[in-house]
């Protein structure tokens, strides 16, 4: 599949390397699943479960590892979107069967390995999604626990990074720039974003390896370049002569660097709009009647909506539109549907 979403490579490119996920799980997961977990046996699988209306907004990475002295799982999923799905829990539990019968499948095995589902998050909204399955099941917690023990119910561990301060920021270099910038994307003006890019030109000069250094600054400048518009030649050509202090392979690469990315970017715009208007045919009938549904849903639970709703409907991309369907219950009034058009 050709990754057209800049989070979505950025994240796993990162993590791709087997020593900065081992990284991240020392330093954030607890340590009471730490001591239980084999690190030296992760594997990373080549598995995605999103389906690809949902890879604009979700990427996962699996990791399969001993937990307890068995096979098991770590997932991963990533969250890069403006706003929050109420219905993770839910997400991660179809995610987390698929992964069963993808295990059972292949070892030919009746038991199930176990799963430690993690949620990566770095949008602007502070998470305030439930985080158990229990939780979104309406009436659970009112039942008694002789009648919950029949009800399947888990809980997954989330890092909401954006909430994230510079010493929360642990690990391997790569990792800390990864954090850094996955915090800092969505909600730093230029001249913060210009701080950020110099602290991992910082980090970065730790590495004695010079030549990975530089690998890894040309993937986080790629992703900056595809993700943060605000960046001008000025920006770059002041960031150039400051990162030259510290990283000074850096600076000799920037400039060269932003025009090739200009240079992609313009020759990926008319790929990408050849393939959209190839694309836009196959899918233009479902969501029309995606659309539709969504209308008549939202005016039976609030009566007529207002032009300006209607025209965001009809205007939203598809990947959208079905998860407005799937929150439809959750949505309490016209003015929560407009966090999911930001």
């Amino acid at each position: 599949m050709k990754l057209q979403n800049p989070h979505d490579k950025f994240f796993k490119e990162t993590f791709s390397n087997i020593e900065v996920a081992k990284d991240f799980i020392r330093n954030y997961i607890p340590a009471n699943i730490i001591k239980i977990i084999d690190l030296d046996t992760l594997e990373l699988q080549k598995d995605s479960f999103i389906n690809e209306q949902l890879q604009e907004v979700f990427s996962d990475m699996l990791f399969k590892v001993n937990i307890n002295n068995n096979d098991g799982y770590i997932y991963f999923l990533f969250e890069h979107k403006s706003y929050i799905s109420k219905q993770t829990a839910l997400q991660l539990i179809k995610y987390m069967v698929e992964i069963w019968e993808m295990s059972i499948k292949s070892e030919g095995i009746g038991k199930l390995p176990v799963i430690i589902p993690l949620v990566i998050y770095h949008g602007k909204e502070k998470w305030r999604a439930k985080k158990s399955l229990g939780d979104i099941i309406e009436g659970y917690n009112e039942l008694e626990e002789d009648i919950k023990r029949y009800i399947p119910n888990f809980e997954y561990l989330l890092y909401d990074i954006s909430r994230y301060k510079d010493e929360d920021i642990k690990g391997h270099v790569q990792l800390r720039i990864m954090l850094s910038i996955f915090r800092d994307i969505f909600i730093k003006d230029v001249r913060e974003m210009q701080d950020t890019i110099l602290k991992a030109a910082n980090y970065l000069s730790e590495l004695e390896d010079k030549q990975t250094g530089i690998q890894y600054f040309e993937t986080y400048m790629r992703y900056i370049f595809s993700s943060y518009n605000e960046m001008t030649r000025s920006d770059f050509e002041n960031i150039a002569k400051k990162i030259e202090k510290t990283f000074i392979e850096g600076s000799e690469h920037i400039m060269t660097l932003a025009d090739i990315f200009r240079k992609e970017g313009l020759e990926e715009g008319l790929e990408k709009g050849l393939e959209e208007g190839l694309e836009k045919g196959r899918k233009e009938g479902k969501k029309e009647v995606l659309t539709k549904s969504v209308i008549k849903l939202l005016t039976k639970k609030f009566g007529i909506l207002p032009n300006e709703i209607k025209n965001k409907i009809e205007n939203v991309d598809i990947a959208i539109l079905e998860i407005i369907v799937e929150d439809i219950l959750e949505i309490q009034s016209i003015d929560e549907i407009m966090k999911y058009f930001k």
